[in-house]
């Protein structure tokens, strides 16, 4: 194509990038493979032949072809950006809509599908590999890496509006009575530590979700250590938030997944709850 441009093996190498000997020595193979003579050469001139004239269109067509074959291969080669998920326990939601905003806002940008999840939700979530990680609670699943950890302390309970103890102004703990406690209160959780501080708790089947719990407070089913993060984002009219006497009861969040299915998605999203969380 280049020497049908030109007219010239001496231009044409030069556009090539590749000496005139190599040039001649190509265009010679392909008129041997072909049969014909597609170009009329002297010493003073070089011209397509009638043969080369006809099928100089044709050979046109085909590197166009080429050209845009190559573009399509290389568009599919290129991963499919698919999101990944984070679960994240319903308490610290408006951490995880921080990273997905992040990581929504970098270049390349990546696609985080939020998951709310409990703790045995978002464990089920990791082990399955349907979720790259999960902001949740201690004790942490067996097996996995975590990062940005932080606590949350306990420092109010929640109370049906209606309850003589929504007009105190500070309780302690020994005052409490029908306080709401999981079933399952594994070493390690808020629950475990809660547990033996209290008298006569009224026991559920889980408290996986503390917003959703408060439910069970307006309809007094029990009262609800409320840990400070749910009290400053959560206003109801028909539950109350006392302050109470909890000493250094807190609960642990942190950032986990299955170190065997680390990605550059995954390291971005590790990185994006760092910087939020500023953890070295």
């Amino acid at each position: 194509m280049r020497v049908a441009e030109h007219l010239s093996f001496s231009r044409a190498a030069a556009a090539l990038g590749m000496t005139q000997p190599a040039v001649s020595q190509a265009v010679a193979r392909l008129e041997r493979t072909l049969g014909l003579r597609l170009f009329d050469r002297t010493s003073r001139e070089v011209a397509l032949s009638d043969a080369g004239k006809v099928l100089l269109p044709y050979a046109e067509a085909m590197l166009e072809h080429a050209a845009s074959f190559a573009e399509e291969a290389a568009r599919l080669a290129e991963p499919v950006g698919r999101p990944i998920r984070l679960a994240y326990c319903p308490l610290v939601g408006g951490l995880a809509a921080r990273v997905v905003r992040r990581l929504a806002d970098r270049s390349p940008a990546i696609d985080v599908e939020l998951s709310r999840a409990g703790w045995g939700a978002a464990t089920a979530d990791l082990t399955r590999g349907g979720a790259v990680a999960a902001f949740m609670s201690t004790p942490f699943p067996t097996g996995v890496a975590m990062t940005a950890r932080f606590h949350v302390p306990v420092t109010h309970v929640a109370v049906p509006a209606r309850s003589r103890l929504a007009t105190a102004t500070r309780l302690g703990l020994e005052q409490l009575s029908a306080v709401l406690l999981p079933r399952l209160r594994p070493p390690g959780s808020v629950w475990h530590a809660l547990a033996p501080r209290l008298r006569s708790p009224a026991v559920v089947g889980d408290l996986d979700d503390l917003p959703a719990a408060l439910d069970l407070v307006a309809a007094g089913r029990g009262l609800l250590a409320a840990p400070h993060l749910l009290v400053e984002t959560v206003r109801r009219p028909d539950v109350h938030f006392v302050p109470i006497e909890a000493g250094d009861l807190r609960m642990t969040y942190g950032l986990v997944w299955a170190p065997e299915r680390a990605s550059a998605e995954l390291m971005a999203l590790v990185q994006a709850a760092r910087q939020i969380l500023r953890v070295p």
